[in-house]
């Protein structure tokens, strides 16, 4: 009897596994703790915005997801293999845009290119080539002579020529001006849309963000306190005001969530909610107003 599951059954049971699942995951420095049993899991084809004030651990979390720093305890797992084992070809399929550049300066970017061409299976010739050109880096000067936009611009290019399926962005563009900013989150988006990437994308520029995140995931006191849809967590989340027994008999009254509340001066509490589908105020409503972006970094994070 042939137990091998057909092809289109193996290929959708693939296709729902998680590009990155983390469980557990906890660090600290000295006695400082960073990531306290946080839990996170990343799925083909997401973009996610990850926030935080500085200090949260961002970077932290974003190099223990690639094994480039060590836990104390937790488990991280990249396309299905543990994070400490990856495969060769399991790591040709990610890409990686650190906060601070580590390129070869005594280099060229052409020889920066072709070196690093050598470990990737997948390198698009065609792409290098377009985005050197696009994006006017000499190809024959030493790195070192670039421009601290040039060198970033050719750091994202080495991510994105192997075309991975994980990228990860930690602060990609802080050397960039705006148009170099539009340009990149156009490429951004081409590379999502056509190869359905996994990105993560560490910024402080919300407007940024807003353009390309497709999710928004907030890191506060070592773990993930919120990830939702951005556009969906801005139409269903209110600030509200009252006093705490009024938002909470609110709550129960319209089955809200509360995400965050604090004092809000006179007995009265400023609470943000995430309401129902549907949601429609009554006459018992209580005070609220809708939320950006940038409300929901300062209360969340």
């Amino acid at each position: 009897m042939n137990t091998t599951p057909p092809a289109s059954v193996a290929n959708a049971h693939l296709a729902k596994r998680p590009t990155a699942d983390m469980h557990g995951l906890t660090l600290a420095y000295g006695k400082k703790p960073v990531l306290k049993g946080l839990d996170w899991q990343l799925h083909p084809g997401q973009v996610i915005g990850l926030l935080g004030r500085n200090g949260a651990g961002k970077t932290s979390l974003l190099e223990a997801m690639l094994g480039l720093r060590d836990l104390q305890s937790g488990t991280v797992e990249l396309f299905g293999e543990s994070g400490p084992q990856l495969s060769d070809a399991t790591r040709a399929r990610i890409g990686y845009v650190p906060q601070r550049s580590d390129l070869f300066e005594g280099f060229t970017a052409n020889e920066l290119l072709a070196y690093f061409r050598s470990f990737y299976p997948r390198w698009n010739t065609a792409k290098v080539d377009g985005l050197l050109s696009r994006w006017d880096i000499a190809r024959d000067q030493p790195i070192a002579r670039l421009s601290g936009g040039q060198q970033q611009r050719l750091s994202i290019i080495r991510a994105l020529a192997h075309e991975p399926d994980l990228l990860v962005l930690d602060e990609p563009v802080s050397s960039l001006d705006p148009a170099g900013r539009r340009e990149f989150l156009r490429e951004l988006v081409e590379q999502v849309l056509d190869r359905g990437t996994t990105v993560v994308l560490s910024t402080h520029i919300l407007s940024d963000l807003e353009r390309v995140a497709f999710n928004v995931a907030f890191l506060r006191d070592g773990r993930i306190a919120v990830q939702a849809p951005l556009d969906e967590l801005l139409d269903t989340t209110r600030q509200v005001t009252g006093t705490r027994e009024q938002v909470d008999a609110f709550c129960t009254r319209h089955h809200a969530q509360v995400l965050q509340r604090r004092v809000h001066g006179n007995g009265h509490e400023l609470a943000l909610l995430t309401l129902p589908p549907g949601y429609t105020a009554d006459e018992d409503a209580l005070p609220q107003e809708p939320v950006n972006l940038e409300a929901l970094f300062m209360e969340l994070a």
